[in-house]
């Protein structure tokens, strides 16, 4: 990967076009505001899991696939702020000019219309454009099929198992990143063995059902649920079928990105009719994805 990954700490003074805001999800909304950006300015972690911790969103993309789809619109920096009570304690001016002038030498400063920052989010872009060190650009909301697209509501339809809306706010796929675990192999058993990846508590997951997806760019039947036809005893699980491929995913971190929701998760009367489903469901999965891929 080509973007550089600096902490704020790290980051070395000199001319930047400077894009500001956590873009958890980075949408199509967070395109507008970065295009232009050589650097973009982001929060780790989220800052309502500082400030509002119970009231914390979801995480739609982890910090490798952000930095990745930064350098896909053309990042050259993502320069990260560890965002912690010494942090949210700190004013809007000192933010400005011990950040964003003296650390970063910012000449352009990129934010959208409801960008807030600072002790009590006492800052706005209103406060931003007083400052003559840098020129501002507040850019407005953007819509997409009448609605306002932003990261709570693509939360919201992923949630609900609506990837293919969620995909077109985002841009792109709804995607997971994560560690491929050991199961209890009961899919090898049926003849559907799954890469599988435990969702952290604090990762966006769709919801409960089988979806049509792309793991590491392979056509894939994937199952996000607790598989009620067998008492496992275990949590949630996203459970990926690589169609037409073998392999061992053991250990690997892999992208599972999501295109369509096939069916919701349900429970079937023994594992013959739930064996018939599951070829039904690769199936359909292998032509969702194979004219995905050919598009």
């Amino acid at each position: 990967m080509s973007i550089d990954i600096v902490h704020l700490k790290d980051a070395a003074p000199r001319p930047r076009r400077v894009a500001i805001g956590t873009f958890d999800g980075v949408h199509l909304g967070h395109r507008k505001v970065i295009t232009g950006s050589q650097t973009v300015l982001t929060f780790e972690p989220h800052p309502l899991v500082v400030l509002k911790h119970d009231a914390a969103p979801k995480t739609l993309t982890a910090l490798s696939l952000k930095a990745r789809l930064l350098e896909e619109i053309g990042v050259e920096e993502m320069v990260l702020i560890e965002f912690n009570p010494d942090f949210a304690s700190m004013d809007a001016e000192r933010f400005v000019r011990e950040i964003l002038i003296e650390r970063l030498g910012a000449t352009h400063v990129s934010v959208g219309e409801n960008f807030r920052f600072g002790k009590k989010a006492q800052g706005d872009p209103e406060f931003l454009a007083k400052f003559e060190e840098f020129e501002t650009t507040v850019v407005p909301l953007v819509e997409n099929g009448g609605e306002i697209v932003s990261s709570t509501q693509i939360r919201g339809l992923v949630a609900a198992g609506d990837v293919e809306r969620a995909d077109e706010l985002l841009g792109y796929p709804f995607t997971m990143v994560g560690e491929v675990k050991h199961g209890d192999k009961r899919g090898r058993e049926l003849g559907f063995p799954t890469a599988n990846l435990e969702p952290d508590e604090h990762d966006c997951v769709p919801g409960h059902g089988v979806y049509a997806a792309l793991t590491n760019g392979v056509a894939s039947a994937v199952n996000v649920g607790v598989r009620p036809t067998f008492q496992t005893g275990r949590g949630l699980l996203v459970e990926s079928f690589l169609i037409d491929w073998e392999g061992d995913l053991y250990g690997e971190t892999v992208e599972v990105a999501f295109l369509q929701r096939l069916r919701g998760e349900r429970r079937y009367n023994g594992v013959d009719p739930l064996v018939e489903q599951m070829r039904a469901d690769v199936a359909q999965a292998r032509e969702i994805c194979n004219a995905a891929l050919k598009a």
